[in-house]
């Protein structure tokens, strides 16, 4: 059964914004006009993207200065967090990382802020633009801009990309495939309510899986519901367990500083 893709439409929310949100509107392909399900729009606090319609959430934008980001950055835990755990964070030792399903980068985000060098890699194309918009508005704040000097965005098929990748592998690859959440926080209801019907599942994870094992020198990481079966293929040779997630590990080789 065919699903019809939502209408999208740009909107510039002040007409000084007007100008830019026109080259957003040809590099994506998108009208200014019509009936649409979602709008892409651009004002003072950046890119964001709107459901429309009378229940509509919020917009969801990247913010890696204040909110969730900035907390986390101060408080959430440094090389002691689950992830970095997970990805071989350790005294002396920094993983080189491909984040190949990044979404809105927190996680990326967090990695390169204990001192990753941290490749992204998201194929929607509105997605992307956000994470662009985002981490460009990031560089204009001191503390901020150190962070993401470590974050270099690539916008296309992972697989692909990873089969095609040139140069020296990442150590880490890090997969978090889009799979019905059972975080029952506000904001990843909204954010899921909102990337759903413009992403859908993962159906190709075991696909990223095969093709993040080919390429990754040291360890493949993958993100998953704590109670979601593993992705098909190979296995995990150990897990570590959160509260609501885990991180299913595929070490190929030691990490050492």
């Amino acid at each position: 059964m065919s699903v019809t893709a939502p209408r999208v439409r740009i909107q510039a929310l002040t007409p000084a914004h007007a100008a830019a949100a026109r080259q957003w509107a040809e590099r994506l392909g998108l009208g200014e006009e019509g009936e649409a399900e979602f709008a892409l729009q651009l004002g003072d606090e950046g890119l964001q993207l709107a459901e429309l319609g009378p229940d509509a959430p919020g917009p969801v934008r990247v913010d890696f200065v204040e909110g969730g980001a900035a907390h986390r950055r101060r408080f959430g835990g440094g090389a002691g967090q689950m992830i970095a755990k997970a990805v071989g964070v350790q005294p002396g030792v920094r993983p080189r990382v491909l984040d190949a399903t990044a979404g809105l980068g927190r996680d990326a985000f967090v990695l390169a802020s204990l001192g990753c060098e941290v490749s992204l890699i998201e194929r929607q194309p509105l997605i992307a633009a956000l994470l662009e918009d985002g981490l460009a508005r990031a560089t204009r704040d001191p503390e901020v801009a150190a962070i993401v000097a470590h974050m270099q965005l690539l916008t296309g098929n992972a697989v692909a990309l990873m089969g095609a990748w040139q140069g020296e592998p990442p150590q880490v690859i890090y997969l978090d495939p889009m799979f019905p959440h059972r975080d029952k926080s506000a904001l990843v209801k909204k954010e899921m309510r909102l990337f759903r019907p413009l992403v859908g599942d993962d159906l190709d994870a075991p696909a990223l899986l095969e093709a993040a094992l080919a390429l990754a020198s040291h360890r493949v990481v993958v993100k998953r519901p704590r109670k979601a079966p593993c992705i098909d293929g190979a296995k995990p040779s150990y897990q570590l367990e959160g509260k609501s997630s885990r991180y299913d590990i595929y070490p190929k080789k030691a990490l050492k500083g």
